[in-house]
């Protein structure tokens, strides 16, 4: 049903201008999409916020090649993907390093959610992106394929690989903060 509110927003949009339909879709997308950029930058939050703001801008202006091959979302999030990518290729070009800028304070109650925060920050881009879509955000091989442009078992070996460096990374870790020793 989403997929075909989706299509009919699009159709507004892209034929009548219509900035209802624009802040609708805006609105169903952007929480979804912007908390994947954020798990994904770790502790560059900025560039999570500049990611989104760059995918927002090419969506807008490319929505009339959409051709629904794929959910929105999908579409959406392969363009955010890509800005993100494209803001640490910048970072690293002009020797800015993403992981020295201060995150925003977390406010997850849970100690240890912080240190699976800091294990997926330590996984490779790669291995981050395929395993947060799909055991976080439950995005099928298929979506990931599509998002990353890649095939769909380059998708399934890089979940194999990420979830075990995970759980090797994991097992390494130091205990939680504020656990008892």
């Amino acid at each position: 049903m989403q997929a075909t509110t989706d299509q009919e927003l699009i159709r507004r949009f892209v034929v009548q201008r219509d900035e209802r339909a624009f802040r609708e879709l805006y609105a169903a997308h952007t929480p979804p999409v912007y908390g994947l950029l954020r798990r994904l930058a770790g502790t560059a939050a900025h560039d999570a916020d500049d990611a989104l703001q760059d995918a927002w801008l090419r969506a807008a202006s490319n929505l009339h090649t959409f051709r629904h091959e794929s959910s929105f979302r999908t579409w959406l999030t392969g363009i955010a993907l890509n800005c993100l990518r494209e803001c640490r290729r910048r970072s690293a070009r002009s020797g800015d390093s993403c992981a020295a800028v201060p995150a925003e304070p977390h406010v997850s109650a849970a100690a240890r959610s912080l240190d699976v925060d800091e294990v997926l920050g330590a996984l490779s881009d790669a291995h981050r992106e395929v395993l947060v879509l799909h055991d976080v955000e439950g995005y099928t091989h298929e979506e990931i394929a599509g998002a990353l442009g890649i095939e769909v078992g380059t998708s399934k070996s890089r979940l194999s690989r990420a979830r075990q460096e995970f759980r090797d990374r994991w097992r390494a870790a130091p205990a939680p903060r504020g656990a008892e020793a």
